[in-house]
C-alpha cells in the first residue's frame, strides 16, 4: 500500500507538471545581447544598419543587411560563427534544463528570427528541449543568402496592435498558444520569461493563475511599474540565470504542490 501511495503521488505530480508551459523570449533573456545587433556588429555592418534604420522597419532592415552581407562576401558560415560567439545570460541554460527536467513544456516567443535562434540553441545543446519556436522567418535561399521575413506580413495587412512592431505582435501569438492549449487541457498554466518592450503585450494576456518573470533593469519591468494593474499574473523578477532558475523551480513546485492529497 505504501508503494502504491508513492506511485500515485508521483503520477499526480508528473501529470500536473506536464500542464506547465514555460515561454522564453530570446534576446536579452537567453542570449545576453540583441542577436541582430550582435551579428551586424561582429561582421562589421553597424554603420550601414544605422543608416538604414530611419528608412524602414527593423525586420526589413535585417533582410536588407543579410543581402549586403552576402554581396560583400560574407557567408552563412560567417553568420553561424558570429552566433556561436554570442554571449549567453549566465546560468540560463541550467534554468532551461531544470524546467525541462521537471516536465514543463518549453517554447520560444521572440522577435529575432528562426535561423539565429535555432543556430544558437543547437550550439548550446538545448534545441530539442523546446517544442515550438515562434519568431520571424529566417532561412537560407538557393544562392546561400539568409532571408529574413516578418512573422506578420504587414505589407498585406496590419496585425492591429498599436503596442507592437508591424512585423510581430507577441500578444496575438500568445493568445493563439493559449487557445490551442485550452483545447488540450483547461488547467495548464503559463510561466512567461522576458525582458523587453515586445514582451509587454503578451504579459497582459496572462491570467491570474499564470506567472510572469521579467528581467530586472530592463524595459518590460519599467513599463509594468508605470501601471502594474494591467498584468494579472504573479510576478517574480530575476537578474541572471541563477536567480531565474531558483524562481522557476520554486514556481513549478508551487504549482505542483496542491491537489495531490
Amino acid at each position: 500500500l505504501l508503494v502504491a501511495s508513492f506511485q500515485q503521488s508521483d503520477h499526480c505530480i508528473n501529470s500536473i507538471m506536464a500542464g506547465i508551459v514555460v515561454i522564453f523570449d530570446f534576446d536579452q533573456t537567453i542570449v545576453d545581447v540583441d542577436s541582430d545587433n550582435w551579428v551586424i556588429g561582429e561582421l562589421g555592418f553597424t554603420d550601414l544598419a544605422n543608416h538604414l534604420l530611419p528608412t524602414m522597419p527593423w525586420n526589413s532592415v535585417m533582410d536588407k543587411m543579410t543581402r549586403e552581407m552576402h554581396q560583400q562576401g560574407k557567408t552563412i558560415d560567417d553568420i553561424i560563427g558570429a552566433l556561436k560567439r554570442v554571449p549567453v545570460v549566465s546560468n540560463v541554460i541550467s534554468a532551461i534544463k531544470s524546467a525541462h527536467a521537471l516536465g514543463c513544456e518549453l517554447r520560444v516567443l521572440s522577435d529575432a528570427n528562426l535561423f539565429f535562434i535555432e543556430t544558437v540553441l543547437e550550439h548550446l545543446g538545448v534545441r530539442s528541449y523546446f517544442s515550438e519556436i515562434n519568431t520571424n522567418s529566417g532561412s537560407v535561399d538557393e544562392e546561400g543568402r539568409l532571408r529574413i521575413s516578418p512573422y506578420h506580413d504587414f505589407t498585406r495587412a496590419s496585425h492591429g496592435c498599436t503596442l507592437c512592431p508591424p512585423n510581430m505582435c507577441k500578444g496575438l501569438i500568445m493568445e493563439r498558444i493559449q487557445a490551442s492549449i485550452a483545447k488540450e487541457a483547461s488547467t495548464k498554466k503559463f510561466i512567461y520569461v522576458g525582458d523587453g518592450i515586445g514582451d509587454y503585450c503578451p504579459s497582459m494576456k496572462l491570467k491570474e493563475s499564470d506567472f510572469l518573470m521579467p528581467r530586472k533593469n530592463f524595459p518590460l519591468l519599467g513599463l509594468i511599474s508605470k501601471n502594474p494593474v494591467v498584468v494579472k499574473a504573479e510576478m517574480h523578477e530575476w537578474i541572471d540565470g541563477d536567480q531565474l532558475e531558483r524562481h522557476l523551480v520554486a514556481t513549478i513546485e508551487k504549482i505542483t504542490s496542491p491537489g495531490c492529497n
